[in-house]
């Protein structure tokens, strides 16, 4: 006869999910993107919180260091579902003053930076071909458009991002190989680079490890 105990169904186990939460300088390109990839990409396996139009770099690092600084505070009483959690600022070089000092303030803070120099828009130019071009901000967003027609610089800055989720681990691959010609040519690197891909990559990194766990 079988024991009671051996009769009790096993209590399931699974990786808590993981929350990113995304303090992003863009009223439009950076929130629609990330929005799509974690309806498109990731589902609902992460939690993406998308706090838009936050301010020049200084100001996205300082919020997202403070909101570090919180949680880390609060880390005690927390549940597992938590523990996961990630902080991130995404911000561009273009023509904001500052930005070395919110990098450093975000690195002091373990606050995770997404950066693109000398915008966004040359992330998304990577989910289509290899961009190589010192262009400044007006001429990478116009590269971008001629790629995606849905795109209109000089408009909302936004288009159905959806439809590149397919191509964002070739984008990753290409902006990682990017950035290592940049280092080669100089340190720190010079225009166009972008570690967006180090963001999508913990965000596949979570994905997996909470899909492979029953």
């Amino acid at each position: 006869m079988r024991s009671l105990k051996s009769l009790q169904r096993a209590t399931p186990t699974r990786t808590p999910k993981s929350k990113f939460i995304i303090y992003s300088e863009g009223k439009n390109t950076e929130p629609h993107y990330f929005k799509a990839v974690r309806r498109d990409l990731l589902g609902a396996l992460v939690e993406i919180e998308i706090i838009d139009a936050a301010g020049v770099p200084i100001t996205i690092a300082d919020k997202a260091c403070q909101r570090a600084k919180a949680l880390k505070r609060s880390r005690g009483k927390r549940s597992s579902f938590e523990d996961g959690d990630q902080v991130w600022a995404v911000f561009d070089r273009d023509e904001h003053p500052r930005v070395s000092e919110a990098m450093n303030l975000c690195h002091k803070g373990s606050v995770n930076v997404a950066f693109s120099d000398p915008c966004f828009e040359l992330w998304l130019i990577l989910h289509y071909n290899d961009f190589d071009r010192m262009d400044d901000r007006h001429q990478v967003q116009s590269a971008f458009a001629k790629l995606c027609h849905e795109y209109d610089a000089k408009s909302n800055k936004s288009a159905d991002f959806s439809k590149i989720m397919s191509n964002v681990e070739a984008a990753e691959q290409r902006a990682e190989r990017q950035l290592q010609r940049r280092e080669q040519e100089s340190v720190p690197p010079s225009r166009p680079f972008t570690t967006v891909f180090k963001l999508t990559q913990q965000m596949r990194i979570a994905h997996t490890k909470y899909k492979g766990t029953t």
